[in-house]
């Protein structure tokens, strides 16, 4: 039999050895080929093997006979279904697909508990290979190849962040066999980039720490900052499956979560709100070597210039700064460990390749195949071509659309300047959603994150949390005035960026700076630089900078007298403890995240700008993602248009609908919800695992 080539990226997707043969029909019979595609290995589950039946003329009638009595003497299928028209078959290829059935008896049935004719597990599928070219035929060119089934799967996730991981160890510890897709080269998504905590309400870590919380605090909490956008029972969901998803994980996988005792969350004095912190969880460090092949494999941050560190090793998170022993810097860079959301997405895709789970990236899902109105298969784009994916049961985890301008067009509430989560998030997984008929929530909200550019990294732009609640610095808007608390939390934040002028119809706060002096500089900084480091002590170039705050605002295009009064009436608020325009510095976020020295204190964030030069950096509405996508009941089934379960379809992660509405409840309060509702997806769909 005449062998022909097939590509390795074929070859690597089947679980089989592949044969293409080229023969005439009578050759093919004669040589018992047809039975020999249904030999499969005893301990297999599935053979695959594909089959060129050449360009010979043959006896359709007979050909019909013969797949029946093969099939009903192999007792491996009872019913079956051939996906093309017999009659006009001509030069084809088809992909043959059995199953192997444990102790099928003489009917050929499965002896599972679902009782499935195995009759299921054939398909036939009237479709060329890209390498089975005909003789005298042209290559057909890339985007003109036909897809092929190549690999079929139980349950399928579509993404490698934090939720996308968390779906594929449970769906895969229900007994499904699991693929996972990645659209980019590297696996972790914005999840890898992020600072790895996980906001999760009334967990064990907190409560052996002493800490206060129950489910109904947790409950009051979200839904007092609703404003009609969180459905309760979505609320309540997620604050009874955390810390089942949070015993789950570590039990089952290598990932440890330590809590981060004090850090408040981000509205505290809300109803339920905790300001003494414990809701916030992330992981120790984990040595990347344990990876294997995989320790170059997950996407590093541009954002974090110490991948060595957790969030709660830096200022951000500690009453009184404590720099990490010398000794303890070098054993970490040593062994490669890595703490914030390096380390959450290396633990879990241990947990993955533990369980034999190997992501395939450079492979981008474009299309749901529905069949009877449930989910029957993917198309993906691979690195070799469009090819087709088996399976019932599909968990979105692409992430947003936060980089596809014509949705944040469509559907934000206001303007998003900028995006720092990975380029990745296009919105495929809405898209996807939208074409067979979900309906959509929470469509207009972000994860707001003001943003500033300039040379800081390679990406050429930082995420402004921290000089913003600095005493010493106010952010002023294109009229020179204050126009927000500047110590909110960052999600909050954005709302501020959204405020539009009637009469004008502009957005009155864009564009917004923020406004410190020489004084700031040199004691805390900005970004990347420092004063009392700097040769000269001066900001670099790319700052605006004036001897005077009149020379300054001309230099930003705003009225000098207002920015000059807008510092006076700030510099008098201060001198008496308060601000009464604002009211920066009454809630504890505020003082938590200013001066670490006077944590606690008011002192912390509100402090005077007296004395030049000043300067003044361009604040943008960015956002570390988007929360809307398709609406999920609370298994995070996507719903259609009537409030049905569209069959087979889960969502998690940025890419649903947020459970959060428009708020933001503590630090980790993206990958929280996240992983709650990737467990609660891939329990679902693990639990439809017969294919």
């Amino acid at each position: 039999m005449a062998e022909l080539e097939v590509s390795t990226a074929i070859v690597e997707t089947m679980r089989q050895p592949v044969l293409v043969l080229e023969n005439d029909l009578s050759v093919f019979f004669a040589n018992h080929a047809f039975q020999e595609a249904f030999e499969v290995e005893t301990e297999a589950t599935v053979g695959r093997k594909v089959y060129d039946l050449g360009n010979g003329q043959w006896d359709i009638p007979e050909l019909r006979r013969l797949l029946e009595e093969t099939l009903s003497q192999r007792s491996y299928i009872e019913a079956y279904r051939v996906e093309h028209d017999f009659e006009t078959i001509g030069p084809r290829t088809m992909l043959l697909n059995a199953r192997q059935l444990d102790q099928a008896g003489p009917s050929g049935r499965s002896a599972t508990p679902a009782g499935r004719p195995p009759g299921d597990f054939l398909r036939v599928y009237n479709k060329r290979l890209v390498t089975g070219v005909q003789p005298g035929q042209t290559a057909p060119q890339e985007d003109e190849r036909e897809t092929v089934m190549t690999q079929d799967f139980d349950v399928v996730v579509l993404g490698t962040g934090a939720a996308g991981l968390t779906a594929a160890i449970a769906a895969h510890e229900k007994g499904a066999k699991v693929g996972v897709f990645e659209k980019w080269d590297k696996v972790g998504g914005t999840s890898a980039w992020s600072g790895g905590q996980v906001w999760i309400p009334n967990n064990r870590q907190m409560h052996e720490l002493g800490k206060d919380d129950s489910f109904d605090d947790a409950v009051t909490y979200l839904m007092s900052m609703s404003n009609g956008l969180i459905a309760r029972e979505m609320a309540e969901a997620f604050v009874k499956t955390g810390p089942e998803m949070v015993a789950f994980i570590e039990g089952r996988t290598p990932v440890t979560f330590q809590c981060v005792p004090d850090f408040p969350d981000y509205h505290p004095e809300q109803p339920g709100g905790k300001p003494g912190g414990g809701r916030t969880l992330e992981c120790p460090p984990f040595s990347f070597y344990e990876l294997g092949d995989w320790r170059d494999k997950v996407t590093i941050s541009p954002y974090w210039p110490n991948m060595h560190v957790t969030v709660g090793e830096t200022t951000l998170c500690q009453a009184v700064p404590q720099d990490l022993p010398e000794e303890e810097k070098k054993k970490r860079k040593a062994n490669d460990e890595r703490g914030l959301g390096q380390s959450l997405i290396a633990r879990l895709l241990k947990g993955c390749l533990d369980r034999g789970i190997e992501p395939q990236v450079n492979c981008r899902a474009v299309d749901l195949v529905m069949k009877d109105g449930a989910v029957a298969g993917l198309v993906i784009e691979g690195p070799d071509g469009r090819f087709e994916v088996g399976t019932r049961n599909v968990v979105l985890a692409t992430g947003g659309f936060d980089w596809n301008e014509e949705f944040r067009t469509a559907f934000l509430r206001g303007p998003l300047d900028t995006s720092v989560a990975v380029p990745t998030n296009t919105g495929d997984g809405l898209k996807m959603a939208m074409k067979v008929g979900a309906s959509l929530g929470n469509m207009r909200e972000a994860w707001w994150m003001p943003v500033v550019e300039g040379p800081f990294n390679s990406a050429g732009k930082v995420l402004f949390t921290g000089e913003r609640t600095f005493p010493g610095s106010i952010m002023v808007n294109k009229l020179g005035r204050r126009f927000t608390n500047e110590a909110a939390n960052y999600n909050a934040f954005g709302a501020a960026f959204h405020e539009q002028d009637p009469i004008s119809c502009s957005y009155v706060n864009r564009p917004a700076w923020v406004i410190f002096n020489q004084t700031f500089y040199e004691k805390y900084g900005f970004a990347t630089g420092r004063g009392s480091e700097a040769p000269g002590g001066r900001a670099p170039d790319w700052m605006a900078s004036g001897e005077t705050l009149a020379a300054l605002a001309d230099k930003l295009g705003i009225p000098g007298d207002a920015l000059e009064a807008t510092v006076e009436r700030w510099n008098r608020n201060v001198a008496q403890g308060s601000d009464p325009d604002f009211r920066r510095g009454e809630s504890w976020y505020d003082r938590w995240w200013g001066d670490p020295w006077h944590k606690g204190k008011k002192e912390a964030t509100l402090g005077p700008i007296e004395g030049g030069p000043y300067y003044a950096v361009e604040v943008k509405s960015g956002a570390i993602g988007t929360k809307g996508g398709p609406k999920t009941d609370t298994r995070a089934r996507v719903l259609d248009l009537e409030g049905a379960p569209i069959p087979g379809l889960y969502a998690a992660g940025n890419v649903m609908a947020s459970p959060m509405g428009m708020t933001y409840g503590g630090g980790g309060g993206t990958l929280g919800p996240g992983m709650v509702f990737g467990y609660l997806a891939g329990l679902d769909a693990g639990e439809r695992n017969v294919y």
